[in-house]
């Protein structure tokens, strides 16, 4: 039996839930600043849906190719003489990292033994200056990992490069700026409403962009695409995601259930079933903890983050220097300085590396947004998230000395 979600504005009673899983679909908070999902088409204005056929071949059988016959590994023992091998190496790669400044203690050397059936490899580890180590306070507990709190961020600031974008709008020639426009606004609607992670609307926008720059669409298919990526990011992000009915439900059933699970195969083989895309709003509250600025700064930096989504012209930016723009922009607003030196350590870049980026933003929150592209502006101008969208830009002469100061 399909489950729907209850209509917006409608009480749910025990007569309601008719399944033990309905209640974990409904996740509604007074605090909600939009209420529950609305069911509607983002693109009532630009195409019917509900009567022009999406041209997805649903029924379409799926191939699965074998893997290959894998090579048996035989595992060999390190014999005496190999340990004299790799021991005499020991003083030549001291010298090496003496040479470089680091002390003798910051690496270590393997030594296998005669029962040791791999050779480990020579690891080199970088302590964090201790005036830099903002992870410091949690040692001692697993959950928080210092120890890797920082070669974790290093890593996927390292994985952008596999993920670099360009203006693909050239190669879709029944797609427009703004059709991507209403349809990341709509994501933004749908996040709020079902409660998700910001994460997940993040990576959801990702992986539509990713998939719009491999493969070419009509415009038919762009809510499809959109509800199916925030599908597969639930998937990926939440403990508990949304059902694929819940999806059909909010776009306003103008898609099949097997249309739609027939897009979620297409994007991943698209992506290579790589859907680990570092996201900006990772990189912010990581960068927002080294600056140590408080949640109402921290809230108005993921605004301007959240707002540049619709920005097509910002998908080729990496996602951790338009995190450190966007908190850059919030730290001028708020008056709380500048690009100090421990965020260019943990972030890698440098105040000159952002000030491009940083007036462009600007010019995104001066310029009027959209009648139809207020979904953003809606949510941040909640109590729940200090109404930071209200709050007044600065002159533009304060954001340029800002800029120039070395």
């Amino acid at each position: 039996m399909k489950q729907v979600m209850p209509r917006p504005n409608s009480k749910i009673n025990s007569s309601d839930i008719k399944y033990k899983e309905d209640v974990y679909n409904v996740k509604r908070t007074p605090s909600s600043p939009q209420g529950g999902p609305k069911k509607r088409s983002a693109f009532v204005d630009l195409t019917n849906t509900t009567k022009i056929q999406t041209g997805i071949q649903g029924n379409k059988s799926i191939t699965v190719n074998k893997a290959p016959n894998r090579k048996v590994i035989t595992k060999t023992r390190v014999t005496q003489k190999d340990c004299k091998d790799s021991s005499s190496e020991e003083q030549p790669k001291k010298a090496e990292f003496k040479a470089e400044g680091l002390p003798e203690d910051c690496f270590s050397v393997c030594q296998p033994d005669e029962q040791s059936t791999v050779q480990q490899q020579k690891v080199c580890v970088v302590r964090v200056p201790e005036e830099f180590d903002i992870d410091k306070e949690h040692i001692g507990d697993c959950l928080m990992t210092p120890e890797y709190a920082k070669d974790i961020f290093d890593y996927l600031k390292n994985r952008e490069e596999s993920f670099v974008l360009s203006d693909y709008m050239q190669k879709q020639p029944d797609l427009t700026q703004d059709m991507r426009g209403v349809l990341v606004d709509w994501m933004v609607e749908v996040q709020e409403n079902f409660e998700l992670n910001h994460e997940t609307l993040y990576l959801a926008v990702k992986i539509t962009d990713h998939y719009l720059s491999v493969d070419v669409v009509m415009r038919e298919s762009l809510q499809l695409i959109g509800s199916t990526a925030m599908l597969i990011a639930a998937k990926f992000e939440e403990h508990c995601p949304p059902c694929v009915d819940d999806f059909l439900y909010i776009c306003d059933d103008a898609y099949k259930r097997r249309e739609l699970l027939s897009m979620e195969v297409n994007i991943l083989q698209a992506l290579n079933f790589d859907i680990n895309i570092p996201v900006p709003y990772r990189f912010l509250r990581r960068y927002a903890k080294v600056a140590g600025v408080n949640m109402e700064t921290l809230t108005l930096a993921r605004y301007i983050c959240e707002l540049s989504l619709l920005e097509v012209e910002l998908v080729s930016e990496r996602s951790s220097r338009l995190a450190c723009a966007c908190l850059l922009l919030a730290l001028i607003t708020e008056d709380l300085g500048g690009w100090t030196s421990i965020l260019q350590y943990h972030t890698g870049y440098a105040s000159t590396d952002l000030s491009c980026l940083v007036r462009r933003l600007y010019a995104m929150l001066a310029s009027p947004s959209h009648d139809k592209l207020k979904a953003v502006d809606n949510k941040y101008s909640h109590r729940v998230f200090f109404e930071v969208a209200k709050i007044p830009l600065v002159h533009i002469d304060t954001l340029e000395e800002a800029l120039t100061v070395k």
